[in-house]
């Protein structure tokens, strides 16, 4: 575990570079990529790309990973990890709405946050600060603590993405910027009135997703998930459960960038071991209140303050 002191050196440090740059300092450069040197970009029809997300959306069925995070200024889990260099995540998910998160220092092995949501409430247990947050997962109304708006359930769309179904309307467009080659899939929310229900990006250098936008009614953007580095699975340790028969899933992001605004969430996940479909029991997704703690029921209007 590396001290609070320790990050102020290496802000210091990081301000003194910057402003060591003489004349060319603050100076921004764009590096464009001549269209000659561009990856070659593969063609696919609507159904192509669609059977190739929902390859991993049906075949994935639960996940057990380790992980690194990293927080972003303003996040939520930025006031429970920021004050460490790194934080090494156990991460377990499994469908419907299944998901549990361990987050422990490095070496000491020492828990600083515990997360877990059955898809109907969620429990967060936060040791260093003697807190222990539930509440409905159904909750939208949002807190003015930033700590109390962590959401167990918001990782797990990112993890195990929804299908598309056959019933849903899709569109298909093409995007372009200066070094990448895009298609898109708008999938569209029906009812009185059609709205955008989710985004789906992929590369057209090798047609992996990319990026995944979730919304809301009214063009409400909820989530914006990046995904990158698609690396090969993991295979599960000799003398613990196989995964289940029939698992043709080869390969796996090793970076998502999750964005979540409206919630002050924002947290990138460097997958460093991951295994598909290895049979997960139930109560490896329950969490229960420490003896002591102090239990806040998030969404309670009669709750008193909370520190």
């Amino acid at each position: 575990m590396k001290s609070v002191q320790s990050w102020t050196v290496l802000l210091t440090l990081s301000a003194l570079a910057c402003a060591c740059g003489g004349k060319n300092a603050g100076v921004k450069t764009t590096k464009v990529i001549p269209p000659a040197t561009r990856p070659v970009a593969k063609e696919a029809t609507e159904e192509d790309l669609a059977d190739r997300y929902n390859a991993l959306a049906k075949n994935v069925k639960a996940l057990n990973a380790t992980v690194e995070l990293k927080t972003s200024t303003g996040s939520a889990y930025s006031g429970v990890i920021n004050e460490y260099h790194e934080v090494k995540a156990f991460v377990l998910a499994a469908r419907p709405s299944y998901i549990r998160m361990i987050g422990q220092v490095p070496v000491v092995g020492k828990t600083i946050f515990d997360m877990a949501s059955d898809g109907r409430s969620f429990e967060v247990s936060i040791p260093p600060r003697n807190k222990f947050l539930e509440g409905p997962v159904a909750l939208t109304r949002q807190s003015d603590k930033p700590i109390e708006n962590l959401r167990p359930q918001h990782l797990l769309e990112a993890l195990l993405w929804p299908e598309i179904l056959k019933e849903e309307a899709v569109l298909m467009e093409e995007s372009n910027d200066e070094s990448v080659r895009y298609y898109v899939l708008t999938v569209l929310r029906g009812g009185y009135k059609t709205e955008i229900l989710r985004k789906v990006w992929f590369d057209r250098a090798d047609l992996n997703v990319v990026r995944l936008e979730t919304y809301g009614p009214k063009g409400m953007l909820l989530s914006d998930v990046r995904y990158s580095d698609w690396q090969p699975v993991d295979v599960p340790p000799s003398g613990t459960s196989s995964p289940v028969a029939g698992n043709t899933i080869q390969n796996y992001p090793r970076n998502i960038r999750i964005d979540r605004t409206r919630d002050e969430y924002q947290l990138s996940m460097s997958v460093k071991k991951i295994v598909l479909n290895e049979p997960l029991e139930a109560d490896r997704f329950t969490l229960a209140p420490p003896a002591g703690v102090e239990i806040v029921h998030v969404g309670d209007e009669s709750q008193g303050q909370t520190p």
